[in-house]
């Protein structure tokens, strides 16, 4: 496992900015970071990098408690590191290699290349557009060849041409064996990457599921209310063999795998004997979903 906390918390004065929270990233996975403004994102992703102090709790990195060892194997994006505007971005680089004592095995061709910026390595930093100056971050973030990446909202401000270039920048890491934590409020664009999710509320992780669990959550489904539960279950069951049934209350069921059977399924228990009082189709989108664990009052 890359990333593993355990009751990590910190605080600001009377406010637990991040409060307990247990969290797990396992190797090569794109984690999808998610919260609103405050939620406490940044300040747990500062934790890790060693940027901030936890007030308690523990964390492990790589399966090891040595944090320091861990955190050389760590790339990170946190509020935009200091460019030189006067520097080009092949030289911002160096710079930066120099720094951290990788010049000399760092390919910073191939890693402008990597990024979107081998046309512009020789134009000025300050010339840099947004999208440019996060694209030579996340560059820098490289240097080193850390095999786990954090980005702190690396799509903010882009426009949609940007972000469908971040979106393929972020799976060829993947690609690579890199493991990536990002966080961002671009929900759409982390459905189309993300291999697995945390929701962060208050400072609380208020879920943390896989891709493939979050896909299940949103499947639309069958909601009826009946008589007899029992006999409802056995006779869907027994004419639409790949329909998943569960309960949901007392007299409630949800069905799964309906598309244009409703109808039927309605007629087909009437038939039988049992008595719907309440048939709809139900399940949330992603936007709505997300923003309901957040906290965020969606009327």
């Amino acid at each position: 496992m890359v990333l593993e906390t355990n009751r990590l918390t910190k605080v600001y004065g009377r406010n637990k900015v991040v409060n307990e929270v247990n969290m797990h990233i396992d190797r090569g996975e794109i984690y999808g970071f998610i919260g609103k403004n405050g939620a406490g994102k940044t300040t747990l992703m500062k934790i890790i990098c060693g940027l901030a102090t936890q007030t308690s709790g523990e964390f492990r990195l790589f399966d090891s408690e040595d944090i320091d060892a861990g955190r050389a194997n760590i790339g990170c994006v946190i509020e935009q590191p200091a460019l030189f505007p006067g520097m080009n971005g092949k030289d911002n680089l160096i710079y930066y290699a120099k720094l951290n004592g990788s010049e000399e095995t760092t390919d910073i061709s191939g890693l402008l290349e990597m990024v979107g910026l081998e046309k512009a390595a020789l134009l000025k930093a300050g010339k840099y557009s947004l999208g440019m100056k996060q694209r030579l971050s996340i560059a820098i973030a490289l240097l080193g060849e850390p095999e786990f990446l954090i980005l702190d909202e690396p799509m903010n401000g882009l426009d949609p041409t940007g972000i469908h270039e971040f979106r393929e920048l972020f799976l060829s890491l993947k690609d690579r064996g890199i493991t990536l934590l990002i966080s961002s409020h671009i929900l759409g664009e982390l459905e189309k990457i993300a291999t697995k999710y945390g929701i962060i509320n208050q400072g609380i992780l208020a879920d943390e599921f896989t891709a493939d669990e979050l896909a299940k959550r949103l499947q639309k489904y069958l909601r009826i209310r009946v008589d007899d539960t029992e006999r409802a279950v056995s006779l869907i069951k027994e004419k639409w063999q790949t329909f998943e049934v569960e309960q949901a209350a007392e007299n409630m069921l949800d069905i799964y795998g309906v598309s244009e059977e409703a109808g039927l399924i309605n007629a087909e228990l009437n038939k039988e004997g049992i008595e719907v009082s309440y048939l709809a189709m139900a399940g949330q989108d992603m936007e709505s979903y997300f923003l309901e664990k957040m906290g965020t009052n969606t009327d």
